[in-house]
């Protein structure tokens, strides 16, 4: 991580996935409305292009280019946050794995294990690294639905979202009743990201929301 110990006026915000998309766009509406934002990637380039925007616009960001499929870092990221801010206010989960479409007996082995681990075993261990921390601060954790399970050729990553978001709503009714923190979890519109680009490359982008304007309607409705 970055040597930066400020806390925003309005707290620590966590985004997993924060390099580019609606992460990136995530980031930026978050510390514009006065978070400081750790911004987590395994892309060092897009972290850094990140935190120059974030900062000209007078916001302040903590890069940590680390792999969220690495246990160990993310213990580690979980460690920093406990002894550095001491607690969590927000977490925006954005980090995904899109396999490649393909008819389900066609599903390679490494897409499946890939997605399996990216999208719903990073899930699991982030909830449990970061759930005490949000305690501490009665934060909000922030999951994004993309439905496409059942659909065609989308069997990997279909099967796999629909499950990370089947996960987030049991902790969002195991937590719904309790005082402190609290999960939401949001469908977003189609956005002209890479992710939406694999799987619909013919599309016209320009009819799509573009992620800023996205992420500025999620934080509104969210915060």
């Amino acid at each position: 991580m970055s040597e930066d110990n400020q806390t925003g006026a309005a707290g620590l915000a966590l985004v997993t996935g924060a390099s580019r998309g609606l992460g990136a766009a995530l980031a930026e509406g978050l510390a514009a409305k006065g978070f400081h934002v750790l911004a987590v990637a395994r892309t060092v380039g897009g972290l850094e292009e990140l935190d120059d925007r974030i900062r000209a616009a007078g916001g302040s960001a903590t890069l940590a280019p680390m792999d969220v499929t690495n246990p160990e870092a993310m213990q580690q990221m979980a460690e920093a946050i406990a002894s550095r801010w001491g607690g969590l206010d927000l977490w925006a989960h954005t980090a995904i794995n899109a396999a490649p479409l393909s008819p389900a007996p066609h599903i390679s082995g490494k897409d499946w294990s890939k997605s399996v681990l990216t999208n719903l075993e990073v899930t699991r261990g982030l909830i449990a690294l970061l759930e005490p921390l949000l305690n501490l601060r009665g934060g909000t954790a922030m999951f994004f639905d993309d439905p496409h399970a059942g659909e065609k050729f989308f069997g990997a990553y279909g099967t796999t979202k629909s499950a990370q978001i089947a996960l987030a709503r049991s902790w969002q009714a195991e937590t719904a009743r309790l005082d402190g923190m609290k999960v939401v979890i949001d469908a977003p519109a189609p956005m002209p990201t890479a992710l939406r680009a694999r799987f619909y490359p013919g599309e016209d982008r320009a009819a799509l929301t573009p992620c800023k304007a996205e992420a500025e309607r999620i934080l509104q409705s969210c915060l």
